[in-house]
């Protein structure tokens, strides 16, 4: 039996199509940088022996450290030593003298010598104590340096500075000291004698000078070269 090409119906397979899946990917922010703690407030401490006071330091304190995390990256902990809440306590000797600072889990410990051939005192060593954050890999960290020779004065006279020092205990560690004056050994009636400025200070003010006098000699040339114009055309003006 045979079929006409009417009756016969022809069939297509449907191929299924799937839809296209899409995903919408959600921005992601990075955590905004932590920023740096502003400058220490300024503290007074001091040490008493048997005979007066032998350490008399007025300065703001930071804590500065670097150290490996968990997961292998550097860390960074920034410590303002807050005055009110920070501890004292020290030793007086007749060439070298101590002031310990501790703050919550931090401790500092400064160590001062006394040059009996220059007669000026000066800062030999810093010792560091403290927790780090919990990432840390070592949570406990120390330090020290005993081969300082730092804020330096003649006996009898204080160490004043007004800008910022980095007092560097190793290369992970530093100590910075803000707005410092400090006095060691000869300390009459617990106040500051003379003021021996730091180097720093010197620059500050130098610059100031140096900008002025140079501003000042500029001004001098150009009124010269005016007055030399000026007399030049005058001299013309008499010729015709």
């Amino acid at each position: 039996e045979t079929e006409c090409a009417e009756d016969m119906v022809s069939t297509t397979a449907v191929v299924p199509t799937t839809p296209k899946q899409t995903t919408s990917q959600v921005p992601t922010t990075s955590p905004a940088p932590t920023a740096s703690p502003s400058n220490p407030a300024v503290g007074k401490y001091n040490v008493t022996g048997p005979n007066g006071t032998c350490v008399l330091a007025y300065m703001g304190l930071q804590l500065n450290i670097t150290y490996p995390k968990k997961d292998k990256k550097m860390g960074l902990d920034l410590l303002n030593f807050i005055p009110h809440n920070t501890t004292s306590s020290g030793t007086c000797g007749n060439t070298s003298a101590f002031l310990n600072l501790t703050f919550e889990k931090t401790r500092v410990s400064f160590h001062f010598a006394l040059n009996t051939t220059t007669e000026k005192f000066f800062l030999q060593g810093v010792n560091v104590s403290t927790t780090l954050p919990s990432e840390a890999q070592e949570p406990k960290f120390e330090a020290s340096n005993n081969s300082m020779s730092e804020l330096r004065a003649t006996v009898g006279n204080s160490y004043k500075c007004s800008a910022e020092e980095n007092l560097r205990v190793t290369d992970k560690a530093l100590v910075n000291v803000f707005n410092v004056q400090i006095q060691v050994f000869k300390i009459d009636g617990d106040k500051f004698g003379a003021v021996e400025e730091c180097q720093l200070d010197e620059n500050n003010m130098l610059i100031p000078i140096i900008v002025g006098a140079a501003l000042a000699g500029l001004v001098l040339i150009v009124l010269i070269a005016y007055l030399i114009g000026r007399k030049r055309s005058h001299a013309g003006y008499q010729t015709i």
